[in-house]
């Protein structure tokens, strides 16, 4: 199938592209790296009068770290972000998760913003921007505003972005050392969208784990992160038990979709399964570190 008919602009500004917001109003839609909206527009599963380019803003790209803080253009490139020597070095965790991310095409085209206005429920970057405490740059004619990512992602397919708004960079604290990481996902095959992916972000002091995040993608809850796991760890040694205790409660918690790929039982259990291979994995890390 080919798309419905549509307008298409190409500005060559961030300002321009802002003037075309304004003037498209909800009819526009922001057309990035197009890994998701054009085969969602060639199968008329979505419509829209027109279609706003972004591709020539060179100012949205690029990444750079500065005084414990990492700022990531919104239109940075997935394989940017995979082969940035600044990103392994920073934030490990984000390099660790691109590795599963798509297929190399796509990832040539695809963006860290267009995937984060996306929202597809199994796309992996959503998880780590929320474990890592991002803040999403988003600016309008009328100036910029901040957007916790708590705040920003709203269920599925679903932003804060307002639609006169464009996503124009990331921020996020650049985690301390030591502390550990891990991602993990089930995928039918490696590149494809995870049955269920887990992530964490946690410091081991004094034996005990401190500032556990963990989060979860396509398990059927509202919210990317789940408080009643990380409470369980948090202030506790990192033994198998407590591990195996937070599992359970993560499975617990989770309400995940049955499909054509996975039944809710199974997708259960992943999130059983990867959450303790996830928090084991981190704790080796904090503690080797």
């Amino acid at each position: 199938m080919k798309p419905a008919a549509f307008e298409y602009e190409r500005p060559g500004t961030v300002d321009e592209a802002l003037a075309f917001l304004d003037r498209r109003g909800d009819s526009a839609k922001v057309l990035a790296g197009g890994q998701s909206l054009i085969p969602m527009m060639n199968l008329r599963l979505v419509q829209f009068g027109c279609l706003i380019d972004i591709g020539r803003l060179e100012s949205l790209r690029g990444i750079e770290s500065a005084d414990g803080v990492l700022h990531i253009g919104a239109m940075t490139t997935h394989n940017t972000l995979l082969n940035s020597p600044t990103i392994a070095q920073a934030c490990p965790l984000i390099a660790e998760a691109y590795h599963e991310v798509a297929h190399h095409s796509v990832r040539n085209r695809g963006t860290l913003g267009g995937s984060l206005c996306h929202n597809d429920p199994a796309s992996e970057m959503p998880l780590i921007m929320s474990v890592l405490g991002a803040t999403m740059v988003v600016q309008s004619s009328n100036g910029q505003r901040q957007i916790p990512v708590e705040e920003f992602l709203q269920g599925d397919f679903t932003t804060a972005l307002e639609p006169n708004e464009l996503l124009v960079a990331i921020t996020l604290p650049v985690p301390p050392k030591p502390h550990g990481y891990a991602f993990l996902e089930v995928a039918q095959r490696k590149g494809d969208f995870a049955l269920v992916a887990c992530a964490a972000l946690l410091e081991v002091r004094d034996h005990l784990c401190r500032n556990v995040r963990i989060g979860y993608r396509n398990i059927g809850c509202d919210t990317v992160r789940l408080p009643v796991v990380e409470a369980m760890i948090e202030g506790r040694a990192p033994t198998a038990e407590v591990i195996a205790e937070a599992a359970d409660a993560a499975a617990e918690a989770s309400d995940p979709p049955a499909d054509l790929h996975a039944t809710s039982d199974y997708r259960r259990q992943l999130v059983r399964v990867l959450t303790q291979r996830v928090l084991a994995r981190s704790v080796d890390r904090a503690v080797a570190s």
